[in-house]
């Protein structure tokens, strides 16, 4: 399994979870664990993410969500698991 954390981050606004887990889902990536919250009135969304089905490599898939991320305003981060757990080991 290619697992993978994707952070949103932004002021709320109305279908920032839809756009995003379409997204992923349009792409074959399935959402394993997620986590949402909002502190008065910013937005911050964490999941954990399989790619072992996405067709489209990490680098292509984190363009596009960082670009959907910018089209909706607020700030999506992709990280492959592995490297995500080696940066937060210290």
């Amino acid at each position: 399994m290619t697992k993978a954390i994707i952070t949103v981050v932004g002021k709320d606004t109305e279908g920032i979870i839809a756009k995003v887990c379409t997204h992923l889902a349009d792409n074959h990536i399935n959402i394993l664990d997620i986590s949402q919250t909002i502190v008065q009135g910013y937005f911050n969304m964490m999941m954990i993410v399989d790619m072992e089905k996405c067709t489209k490599d990490f680098g292509c898939i984190s363009t596009e969500m960082a670009e959907l991320g910018e089209s909706i305003g607020v700030q999506v981060k992709c990280q492959l698991e592995d490297i995500f757990d080696k940066m937060h080991r210290i």
